[in-house]
């Protein structure tokens, strides 16, 4: 009877660190969005002007609350894939290569989000960018204008950026954060968490700067469609504007995404710890009715 004891343990652990991931993931999700809306914005507008267009700050939380009922959704959904996917490959990969099972996990929670991420992202941008003044508008001429394909505009460029994004960042902060716990020799409190969170983000952040102007050109175009793809965007930009371009908005990139990577997961260690600590330790019932029989 004894391994189907620890089957049924193991699986009740399993369920219930995917829930709390959903809770989790998605309260730091709206926290940190919510917070950093403005620098966000900025740092679109940097992007999608070309030459020496003017920067508006007017309306910097254009477009924050349609964007929250996708980030809601997209960031429950990116870690309660991420958390469980983690867990069973770093039992699939030797403990020295943990950092590829981190990678790996962060990439299929990416691809599981992006579904939700990518027409939020078109819908916030086209506000960011001046073209819309409310998200049901957006919403509406987007879906009249240029249909279904209209909302995953720059569907590709976005995953070519937002999958190294997220398979590095998780990466770097999973892995500082085991080598400073197996160096402290404890669990890391909120403050550490959020530190390097904090680092992970923004050195992500730098690296992936020129795909994040390329999604940003791609998705800001709407129907003039002046780009006809990712190749045709590298090569407009760097002979109209020359390859410093593609650094556009990196200063406002790394501070929102060093800031943000600090909230996101120093809120969402604390939630997951809290949800663990108010968890009902369901998990000890099986072995106690099968010690009976």
């Amino acid at each position: 009877m004894a391994p189907l004891t620890l089957s049924v343990t193991v699986q009740d652990s399993s369920i219930s660190s995917s829930s709390e991931g959903v809770i989790a993931g998605g309260t730091a999700g709206v926290v940190v969005e919510t917070a950093l809306y403005p620098i966000d914005t900025i740092k679109t507008r940097l992007q999608a002007a070309r030459g020496g267009e003017k920067l508006l700050l007017k309306g910097l939380y254009s477009g924050l609350a349609g964007n929250l009922a996708g980030v809601l959704p997209a960031s429950a959904l990116f870690v309660g894939v991420y958390e469980p996917a983690k867990q069973k490959l770093l039992r699939m990969f030797p403990e020295n290569l943990s950092a590829f099972a981190h990678l790996t996990a962060g990439a299929i929670g990416g691809i599981a989000a992006s579904f939700v991420r990518v027409p939020t992202e078109v819908v916030k941008q086209r506000m960011q960018t001046g073209q819309f003044t409310s998200a049901s508008n957006a919403v509406r001429f987007i879906a009249s204008k240029e249909g279904f394909r209209g909302f995953y505009a720059g569907y590709g460029s976005f995953l070519l950026r937002d999958l190294p994004f997220d398979a590095i960042q998780f990466c770097l902060y999973e892995q500082i954060r085991l080598g400073y716990m197996l160096a402290a020799r404890r669990n890391l409190n909120d403050p550490e968490n959020a530190i390097i969170g904090a680092f992970a983000g923004a050195l992500t952040g730098a690296i992936t700067t020129p795909l994040d102007v390329i999604k940003t050109r791609l998705m800001v175009q709407g129907p003039a469609n002046q780009y006809k793809g990712i190749v045709d965007c590298v090569q407009t930009i760097i002979k109209e504007e020359g390859p410093s371009a593609f650094l556009k908005g990196i200063g406002p990139r790394v501070l929102w995404i060093g800031i943000g990577g600090s909230i996101f997961f120093g809120v969402l260690e604390s939630t997951k710890r809290v949800l663990a600590e108010r968890r009902p330790k369901l998990a000890l019932r099986p072995n106690t009715e099968k010690s009976k029989d």
